[in-house]
């Protein structure tokens, strides 16, 4: 009975060996049909797995390392929040620009038109200081506008990523949607047709989000971008 029970846990361990050996991790897979698609120049494949696609030459590959995963909330809500502030202190501060330059412009029209030149001196000093005032007023605005720029090329960025991962070209409510990021970095070691070896870091993600009612929207690992480190 013994003998039976040890050949029953052994035939267990062979077959949980052989599930393994057979089975593939999700960035091992994810790799091989990108690596695939590259030596056979199948653009379309490749731009359908990356984000930012990377032609790498290659004949083979391995994974050097893996971060474990990480899971950390959705940030495009956060993102979409920041770029509708920065549009607001942006649009809110038009009025006093437009303002300055008005005080500026009609100054400028009393200097042309003064007839003393006790006048024109106080007119003059006026002019300065409203065009001292106009320009902080207007370099205030600009640094305003990069502000938001920036903001809404990130939230658009993050929306482009999501949605990718989702499988979807659009979708209205995404940037309210909640949910978490499941992300790994990897290191992959390449060899080239002539014998190099060259050394990239590889950034996936995946999201799982749900809407306001609970409706799942399950992504698929991507990968976002290649890295050359080496």
């Amino acid at each position: 009975m013994r003998n039976k029970n040890l050949w029953l846990i052994g035939l267990t361990i062979l077959a949980i060996l052989a599930y393994s050996a057979c089975s593939s991790s999700p960035e091992k897979t994810l790799l091989d049909k990108y690596f695939h698609a590259v030596s056979m120049k199948d653009n379309q494949t490749m731009a359908a797995m990356a984000v930012e696609p990377l032609a790498i030459e290659a004949t083979s590959y391995q994974i050097v390392s893996i971060t474990p995963e990480k899971v950390e909330p959705v940030i495009l809500p956060e993102l979409n929040k920041k770029e509708a502030e920065a549009k607001k202190k942006m649009d809110d501060h038009v009025g006093p620009v437009v303002d300055a330059k008005d005080e500026l412009d009609a100054a400028k029209d009393e200097l042309d038109n003064a007839r003393t030149s006790g006048a024109r001196a106080a007119l003059k000093k006026k002019v300065e200081e409203l065009q001292a005032k106009y320009d902080q007023e207007y370099n205030a605005h600009k640094e305003l506008q990069k502000q938001y720029t920036e903001a809404k090329e990130a939230a658009a960025k993050e929306e482009e990523i999501t949605l990718f991962s989702l499988g979807i070209k659009n979708l209205p409510t995404v940037r309210e949607m909640r949910g978490d990021i499941h992300s790994k970095d990897l290191v992959i070691s390449v060899k080239t047709k002539a014998g190099a070896e060259k050394k990239y870091k590889v950034f996936l993600r995946r999201y799982m989000l749900k809407d306001e009612a609970g409706k799942p929207y399950n992504g698929r690992w991507i990968i976002v971008k290649f890295e050359p480190i080496s």
